[in-house]
């Protein structure tokens, strides 16, 4: 099959298109026919080689993918040949003590498609029949994969870990990410009212049509303290930070006392200096997060399919534009999603 691929860890240039072996269901997975991957921060990060990665090369990325049923193993029930699905890239082993109590998102053995297994850059990819989600007959496949991987882990994050409430605030920060334009939606879903931090008067304006309540442009002004005059000296009650070391102190400062603050990346750099005084004067709560359990993935999903949340597409480009792909998400000028096309649609 056709697949993008790397043989080592290294910038853009390290990835090529290559023929490489198709993969073979085993007896509890499907092969499903790409026909869309979406791209993920995590692709650059697996790629540069983060945390010491140890991969069986050539390897594979992609973790958002959305296509159809092209073979079953020979244990699957429930699944037939065409079916048009998305892909939970969240991967468990079920066996382990988190998994057996149905907290798989805290499996032992937790890993991610495209990262820990190969992944949807390529026409084939085989994965554990019960991470398949049916997509409703005419839902565009593209947003199917666009929406499986941020709005997964925007509801856990959320809903799940910082359990917001309605007519709370909440401040998310950053507009353009994938994550962010999903945690926009999913706190207004809430009853929440919604604060975000753009890097531009133009994200910030694609963001209010998302549903923000009150948007501040980073370019113009210090924007945790106008986060800070905006809720009358108050603070929001909770913060959405994936940037890390650049925002984490701001992110802090921002919240009202016993707020939470919810981390689920850091785009700018994994080490952030504290000052603790905030923490135990305010009694904030710092969260961490990343991905969901599968129930997650079958809450949020069907609100996807029934329009109440929207997955936002920045472009669609073509599998062998890959490079280009990855270069517009380093560069962070998407507003949303940046989505591979491997296969037509059907």
């Amino acid at each position: 099959m056709k697949a993008i691929v790397f043989y080592r860890h290294g910038g853009l240039d390290v990835l090529r298109e290559a023929d490489i072996p198709a993969p073979v269901p085993g007896p509890n997975e499907v092969l499903v026919k790409v026909h869309y991957c979406a791209l993920n921060r995590l692709d650059l990060f697996v790629r540069e080689g983060w945390k010491g990665l140890e991969l069986k090369m050539p390897h594979v990325l992609g973790a958002d993918v959305a296509g159809t049923v092209a073979a079953v193993g020979p244990q699957v029930s429930g699944w037939q040949v065409g079916q048009r699905v998305v892909v939970n890239g969240t991967l468990s082993c079920g066996r382990c003590e988190h998994c057996r109590r149905g907290d798989d998102h805290l499996c032992l053995h937790h890993a991610i498609l495209g990262e820990h297994a190969p992944g949807g850059y390529a026409e084939y990819v085989s994965v554990p029949a019960a991470n398949l989600l049916a997509v409703p007959d005419g839902f565009p496949l593209a947003e199917a994969a666009a929406a499986g991987l941020v709005f997964l882990t925007a509801w856990r994050m959320l809903i799940r870990r910082a359990q917001v409430r309605a007519g709370e605030d909440v401040l998310v920060v950053g507009a353009g990410g994938g994550v962010n334009t999903a945690a926009v939606q999913i706190a207004k879903l809430a009853g929440a009212r919604v604060f975000v931090v753009a890097s531009n008067a133009e994200k910030g304006e694609r963001v209010r049509a998302l549903g923000a309540d009150v948007v501040i442009d980073r370019s113009r002004e210090n924007w945790s303290r106008a986060v800070w005059q905006q809720t009358d000296r108050r603070g929001v009650d909770v913060v959405v930070d994936n940037v890390g070391a650049a925002t984490f102190f701001d992110s802090i400062r921002a919240l009202a006392k016993g707020g939470r603050l919810v981390t689920v990346g850091n785009t700018s750099g994994p080490k952030a200096e504290l000052d603790l005084r905030y923490i135990w004067t305010k009694q904030i709560s710092i969260l961490g997060s990343t991905m969901g359990s599968r129930d997650d993935f079958a809450t949020v999903m069907p609100l996807v399919f029934a329009g109440k949340l929207r997955a936002v597409i920045d472009r669609i480009l073509p599998l062998a534009q890959v490079r280009e792909a990855q270069a517009i998400l380093e560069r962070g000028e998407n507003f949303g999603k940046i989505v591979l096309r491997v296969n037509e649609d059907d």
